[in-house]
């Protein structure tokens, strides 16, 4: 087998174990899948990887219930550095306004990864999320937000933002979307990271 695709397939299932081990709450193997120095950036957290474990556990005890499928992925490979895009939905169930809601949001994984002794890791998970929607879960129930805190938050993922912040989570703003500054920027971090630079 090829080296490079040895390496494509490490990586694809690396980001599909994130996925299940995460959601699953198997935190033990779910650390083998990142690098010491792992970082994640999401809307709702951004810091290392052993303080996304803690704080998903204590959200799961509190009833926060967070969701992910995969869909499509391009790899990057550059030496022992790799960019990797990966087609995802996120879907959180919760009580917005006192309606119990679905928020699905659709948008790509955009992973910073590297081969460090042999092994494939994250250094850097980001995302861009490109668009979604809330929806009661009794489809009889009437929702009605608040438009100017639904206002506040980008596009890409308004919603989302909406029903982590009402149950206390901060949001971060400036994530990249289906386009925009943002998302340049995210790219251009990717070239740089495939060139030898640091994050």
């Amino acid at each position: 087998m090829p080296r490079d695709t040895a390496d494509r397939l490490e990586i694809r299932a690396l980001i599909e174990n994130w996925v299940l081990w995460r959601d699953a709450r198997l935190w033990d193997r779910f650390r083998t899948v990142w690098h010491k120095d792992g970082q994640m950036w999401a809307t709702w957290f951004q810091g290392s990887y052993e303080e996304f474990i803690k704080v998903s556990q204590e959200g799961y005890d509190k009833g926060v219930r967070i969701m992910h499928m995969l869909g499509g992925m391009s790899i990057d490979i550059k030496g022992k550095r790799a960019i990797a895009q990966t087609k995802m939905t996120i879907s959180q169930r919760a009580k917005v306004e006192d309606v119990l809601c679905d928020v699905v949001c659709t948008g790509r994984f955009y992973d910073f990864l590297e081969k460090r002794k042999g092994k494939w890791g994250l250094v850097l998970r980001r995302l861009a999320y490109e668009k979604d929607r809330i929806d009661p879960v009794d489809p009889a129930a009437k929702l009605t937000l608040d438009q100017k805190h639904l206002a506040k938050f980008p596009e890409g993922y308004r919603h989302l933002a909406y029903l982590q912040s009402k149950i206390g989570y901060p949001i971060k703003l400036n994530l990249p979307g289906l386009d925009g500054p943002d998302l340049d920027a995210l790219y251009a971090k990717g070239e740089a990271w495939l060139m030898g630079k640091k994050l």
